[in-house]
């Protein structure tokens, strides 16, 4: 693989795992010893930290040394990072997972618009972000990368639940009982109108910025353009 895959493999688990760690073992021993604003300060430092190391070793890995899956991988990409913008855009409203007032009431609402979808609509327009880089098969750096931002989301998902469990109590679970881990996308029509406006702005401006940071047309600028 070569020097700069293996530094960017110790960059990305570094970034996985601090998340992971400082997230859940380490975060009551680290707000008991920093208050919880310290912990704040302390988790985005290191977050900005790692995650400056993945793109600074991103940026040295070798480049174009997969043979990528075509024009069919680039269809099938284009298709998920739709419905990865959709849920991520309307993750933004009324999401009981966010550290926002009234949190508990809202899980105790009835799931509307993408959490009629999956109750981790955040975690999973990543994950599916994520998707869309592997199955492109470019080059190990994106598909790496890729990985472990996908593992992050999904994983983080699950131990999210957990956390939540513990923080809410019967108001977590009850959003649980009445959501899904796993995405139903066959509801995706019904997440409305300004997660799907706002999805299919991001959608075309991510796409669009694509081109000016790699050169490379992405989504259907790819057969525009």
């Amino acid at each position: 693989m070569g020097e700069g895959l293996f530094e960017l493999i110790a960059a990305n688990a570094a970034f996985v795992g601090m998340h992971f760690l400082m997230s859940h073992p380490l975060r009551a021993p680290l707000v008991k010893a920093l208050g919880a604003n310290g912990f704040q300060i302390a988790y985005t430092i290191v977050s900005a930290a790692t995650l400056a190391w993945v793109y600074f070793a991103y940026k040295v890995a070798p480049v174009g040394d997969l043979p990528g899956s075509g024009e069919a991988g680039w269809i099938i990409a284009t298709v998920l990072t739709l419905p990865a913008t959709v849920l991520l855009a309307g993750s933004l409203f009324g999401n009981p997972a966010l550290p926002v007032p009234g949190a508990e009431a809202q899980a105790r609402a009835e799931p509307k618009g993408v959490f009629k979808v999956t109750r981790h609509p955040m975690m999973w327009g990543i994950g599916l972000w994520a998707l869309s880089h592997i199955v492109l098969f470019a080059n190990w750096r994106s598909v790496l990368t890729a990985f472990a931002m996908g593992l992050l989301a999904l994983v983080g998902a699950r131990l999210q639940d957990a956390k939540k469990e513990r923080l809410m109590g019967e108001a977590w679970r009850e959003w649980e009982a009445k959501t899904s881990y796993w995405p139903r996308l066959g509801k995706l029509a019904a997440a409305g109108a300004l997660a799907w406006g706002l999805g299919i702005v991001l959608f075309l401006g991510l796409s669009w910025l694509h081109i000016r940071a790699g050169g490379i047309p992405a989504g259907l600028w790819r057969w525009i353009l």
